[in-house]
């Protein structure tokens, strides 16, 4: 049995692209709206969270529209002679966006157990927001962030239907894990689609192990901290 490893290298390159990215969007996001007090919050964070709820065909068919040839930003593309749809940019746009609510949620839980005190104090001693976002509020939630970013690996590791519609099933280019075991069970080869799943399902418990322990490691030390000051 010939296998060609290539879905294993774009899955893990597209997952970690799309974890970074999920990061700083995600933290961005959630130390907003857990500050946010206006009337619209209920509206922006539906909005921000709906790629969980929302069948991973739908969210293709939306980033389809956005990105393709006539999409605003698809067509903005085709005018500087290149296109998103059917490339990896569109593997890792596909699990960033479906990653997102999870980083999001989790983050914005962290931000909003973090005691306020500290931050206001922070600011009474005349530290900027930027300062104080970094070194006070960050490291105080960073267990939850962390976490936030475990589960988005795992989402955009395992991405396939937004996936699927945006970067299709190109060997080589576009075809991750999930795809290329879809394809592997669909044409019959059950043993190539058994190979796929369990290095997938390796990759993925390894992954959040090696997390979990760290993330551990982290709160112990962060506890610690808390107790010598």
């Amino acid at each position: 049995m010939s296998i060609d490893f290539s879905p294993l290298w774009i899955s893990l390159k597209t997952a970690f692209t799309a974890t970074i990215i999920t990061f700083f969007l995600g933290i961005t996001a959630a130390w907003f709206i857990a500050w946010y007090r206006g009337k619209l919050k209920g509206i922006i964070d539906s909005v921000l969270t709906l790629p969980m709820v929302l069948p991973p065909t739908v969210v293709g068919f939306i980033l389809l529209i956005i990105f393709g040839k006539d999409g605003p930003i698809g067509d903005l593309f085709s005018f500087l002679g290149t296109q998103i749809i059917f490339s990896w940019s569109a593997t890792v746009i596909a699990a960033t966006v479906v990653a997102f609510p999870l980083m999001y949620k989790t983050a914005r839980g962290a931000f909003e157990q973090v005691d306020k005190n500290l931050i206001y104090a922070a600011r009474t001693l005349g530290v900027s927001e930027w300062r104080i976002f970094w070194k006070v509020t960050v490291p105080l939630a960073w267990p939850g962030i962390a976490a936030g970013s475990v589960l988005a690996f795992a989402r955009a590791l395992g991405e396939f239907g937004a996936t699927l519609m945006v970067a299709g099933n190109i060997p080589g280019k576009t075809q991750t894990i999930p795809i290329a075991i879809f394809f592997a069970a669909e044409g019959g080869d059950m043993d190539k689609a058994i190979l796929w799943v369990v290095l997938i399902f390796v990759i993925s418990l390894v992954f959040m192990t090696l997390m979990n322990y760290w993330n551990e490691y982290q709160s112990k030390n962060i506890h610690k901290a808390g107790i010598v000051n």
